[in-house]
């Protein structure tokens, strides 16, 4: 699964844009151009685990000690987003006898019985290629689209763009000549654009059943309870921490509802850490193929392509990050 989806190191020199790379586009759409940076605007480092570092056991259900006030914070996007990116598209559920569903097939279990979940996603076209997005957590805008990404089960390829980030920050203006987030570019298409609602309806028609969730189209509603849902964590992911940059983007299996994936997000963003995300939000297929592959589901969930690092756990999760990639 992950390793269809490997990506070639991050930094390698960029092509100049030729005649035959420009389409026409709508106003909210620009030039599409490749991501690589050049290698005078950033280098890589060769990062390594500390030292005696072991991935921690998975405890489902528990939260670390000290962790408590975090997730709770986390957790206030639940509410105030009716729990928007917790569900994939057309998610439904049922109560079923636990001989209906195969132990090796996952369901969680519920009174000794077992819940089956289902949607409409592998109804909808997927892309090939990772989309990408350039944005940070503390951006309401950016939550817009996180959310959408995890309704429609999206895997993309995420670029940091925290204030004061010395490496993507600066390319979207280079790209699209302005410094305004998100900012989504889909190589499947050449699509690249602005506006947060602009992305969700061009993701809905493209990745989906062209419908958007009612949470996602309340105007002025949607950006204020967005920004709302983040008033818990005091602008966590909105700020760069320096760091050093890793060559090939790490991968993470996460989605927008869980307070938990948060947690790890934000770090990645706070160290402009490039991430390849697969989303796994309820009722997505993902969720199988992740539980046949390792004989449980939890999330988040992350592998290091650039030190073989891969561990469970949110809080261990940040503590990896930190120790492997704060300068």
């Amino acid at each position: 699964m992950a390793a269809a989806l490997r990506l070639p190191p991050l930094l390698s020199s960029r092509a100049a844009p030729t005649a035959t790379t420009r389409r026409s586009r709508t106003a909210s759409s620009t030039l599409r151009v490749a991501a690589q940076l050049d290698d005078t605007t950033a280098t890589t480092s060769t990062p390594a685990p500390p030292a005696g570092f072991t991935p921690p056991v998975p405890k489902r259900f528990e939260v670390k000690p000290g962790q408590s006030n975090n997730i709770a914070g986390a957790a206030l996007a639940l509410p105030f987003r009716l729990g928007t990116g917790v569900f994939v598209l057309g998610y439904g559920v049922s109560l079923v006898d636990a001989d209906q569903i195969p132990p090796d097939q996952y369901a969680l279990e519920f009174q000794g019985r077992k819940v089956k979940e289902t949607s409409k996603v592998g109804q909808c076209p997927r892309p090939t290629k990772p989309i990408e997005i350039y944005e940070f957590e503390g951006c309401p805008f950016c939550r817009k689209v996180r959310e959408m990404v995890s309704v429609l089960d999206l895997d993309v390829l995420y670029y940091p763009c925290p204030k004061g980030g010395p490496t993507f920050r600066p390319k979207v203006k280079e790209m699209g000549g302005k410094q305004q987030f998100p900012y989504m570019v889909d190589p499947n298409t050449g699509v690249a654009m602005y506006e947060s609602d602009a992305i969700i309806t061009y993701l809905a028609k493209t990745y989906g059943d062209g419908s958007v969730p009612i949470m996602l189209k309340l105007g002025l509603l949607t950006t204020i309870t967005a920004g709302l849902a983040m008033s818990g964590r005091s602008g966590k992911g909105s700020s760069y921490s320096p760091a050093k940059l890793p060559a090939q983007p790490i991968e993470i299996w996460a989605y927008e509802g869980s307070p938990f994936c948060k947690i790890a997000r934000e770090t990645l963003v706070e160290l402009e850490l490039p991430h390849l995300l697969h989303s796994i939000a309820r009722g997505s297929p993902k969720r199988q193929d992740f539980f046949k592959k390792y004989g449980l589901f939890q999330a988040p969930y992350i592998e290091d392509p650039n030190t073989g690092v891969k561990m469970f756990e949110s809080a261990s999760i940040v503590e990896y990050l930190r120790a492997t990639y704060a300068a």
